[in-house]
């Protein structure tokens, strides 16, 4: 029995194989290495243990995909999955773009690509990771991201790039105002959350041609400041993410527009993962 888990900081999917294909699928809070300590991430691998239940549901292998899981951290995760779960003797902890990396490619040479709050991007040869072009955050980077879909749709609303209904509309929808949007990004916590939040709104009014072209033109963005880096235009690009699922017709119109051409696109990878996993 396999236990294959893709974790972010909210929450924590589970999916328990066998030879016979999914047993079971559980979810827990979100296990963060980086930002959790021990006693936290311990608490919650006991809830896990927990609803497992008896030893014939108890995995003998676990492999886990995070985000915050840095090559640094990886030994600790190792270490807390092996106390919470004694009967695996294959434990194995791994970063979240290896992850999307294994799910959308599998075992073939591949980039795959990354498209939710954040953004990252790498090229993979079939196994690991071999290049990876630094994300930046949302200040920086994060091209193609919610956060900077967000961020940009905020510039061109109060700087007039868009029609003035569309503004009318935005404040009347999400009950904010210019001075509110500045106090959310710029005096509390998680801006790149909230940002990224606006893109239900965004979504709602591709209608309108300018909202279209500032999701298209921000994809193009992404390929360009990172997917044509790794100079391999042989290989399909594939992707995870909320983002990347939502709008994977424009993301499919900007690849085109840059010479790119799209494998997969899943709105999580887990289920990817079940079916490497299952290969081994």
């Amino acid at each position: 029995m396999k236990l294959i888990a893709d974790s972010g900081s909210t929450k924590t999917d589970w999916v328990l194989a066998g030879d016979n294909g999914v047993e079971d699928r559980l979810r827990t809070q979100g296990i963060n290495p980086f930002h959790q300590s021990e006693d936290d991430m311990i608490a919650i691998l006991n809830d896990l243990s927990g609803q497992l239940g008896g030893s014939e549901c108890m995995p003998s292998s676990v492999f886990f995909y995070g985000s915050g899981v840095r090559p640094e951290l990886e030994g600790l995760m190792v270490r807390l999955l092996r106390s919470a779960l004694p009967t695996a003797e294959v434990v194995e902890a791994h970063g979240d773009l290896l992850g999307a990396a294994r799910a959308v490619c599998g075992r073939n040479e591949g980039v795959a690509c990354i498209l939710g709050t954040g953004s990252n991007s790498c090229l993979y040869d079939g196994r690991q990771i071999v290049s990876n072009t630094p994300p930046l955050g949302y200040v920086l980077g994060d091209e193609g991201s919610g956060a900077v879909l967000g961020r940009n749709l905020l510039n061109a609303l109060y700087k007039g790039f868009l029609p003035d209904a569309l503004k009318t509309a935005f404040e009347r929808e999400t009950g904010l105002s210019m001075a509110d949007v500045i106090a959310r990004v710029y005096r509390q916590p998680m801006a790149n959350r909230f940002l990224a939040s606006l893109s239900p709104f965004i979504s709602r009014h591709l209608d309108c041609p300018q909202i279209r072209q500032l999701v298209v033109g921000c994809f193009r963005d992404f390929f360009h400041r990172n997917v044509i880096r790794y100079e391999r235009p042989d290989l399909a690009v594939g992707f995870v993410g909320s983002i990347a699922f939502c709008y994977q017709e424009l993301l499919r119109e900007a690849a085109e527009a840059e010479g790119v051409v799209v494998g997969s696109i899943l709105k999580s990878p887990v289920d990817g993962l079940v079916v490497y996993h299952q290969t081994d």
